[in-house]
């Protein structure tokens, strides 16, 4: 019973995420040349993960990202089983926020898929795939850090937050930013064309990123020397 409780908390986690954070790309644009709609959907996102991070995480934690879950597998704080129905959960919770998405904007709103921009002018597979393991590297980085001590509980939740609007921040010009291939996944097959061609790229960056991060982190933690 507990751990579909933590399914739940995971899929309602992932589908506040897709609904809240794609949902603002979709109102207010997530292109560099749209000003105050890029910060908008950056911030989205960020406070999107404060506002789990204080709710559900207060019960079940709040992965609510396949990359994130993976980290923890490779560190061994999340068990074969938990990583498999934690996925499972996160990509249920970001098919329903598309469905939310297509009945509120119309299905072809495009839900803030992931793809590369078309004004990156080096915007190529490679360059795109370097991208999104650098910036879940930070992310995942950043996640493991500020969660990995017992007298950082107040706050881990506001840093996870800014960071993943800092990744944003520099992504969205190049990639859309994804760093979770939830978000990702569900949001391309709604969408279609472009972004289902490309989603590989928000797959597999973030999760090559999410073991980097788990694996640097790992060998330079004192504690676990």
């Amino acid at each position: 019973m507990e751990s579909i409780k933590k399914y739940i908390a995971e899929a309602i986690g992932t589908f506040t995420l897709v609904t809240f954070g794609c949902g603002t790309a979709v109102a207010v644009g997530c292109d560099s040349a749209s000003g105050s709609g890029y910060l908008l959907t950056a911030l989205a996102f960020g406070l999107v993960i404060v506002a789990m991070a204080y709710s559900i995480g207060n019960v079940f934690g709040c992965h609510i990202n396949p990359a994130v879950s993976l980290a923890m597998l490779l560190r061994k704080q999340l068990s074969g089983k938990d990583f498999v129905g934690y996925v499972i959960a996160q990509l249920v919770g970001s098919a329903v926020g598309c469905v939310v998405l297509g009945v509120v904007f119309g299905f072809d709103c495009g839900f803030g898929a992931n793809q590369i921009q078309a004004g990156w002018e080096h915007g190529t597979a490679v360059s795109a795939l370097l991208v999104e393991i650098i910036l879940t590297f930070v992310f995942v980085l950043a996640i493991i850090g500020v969660t990995s001590k017992v007298e950082n509980t107040a706050v881990s939740g506001l840093v996870i937050g800014l960071t993943l609007t800092l990744v944003h921040i520099l992504g969205i010009a190049l990639t859309g930013t994804s760093v979770n291939p939830a978000r990702s996944l569900m949001p391309a097959l709604f969408a279609g064309g472009t972004a289902l061609a490309q989603v590989w790229i928000f797959i597999v960056g973030p999760l090559v990123g999410a073991a980097l991060a788990a694996v640097v982190y790992t060998a330079l933690d004192k504690s676990e020397a």
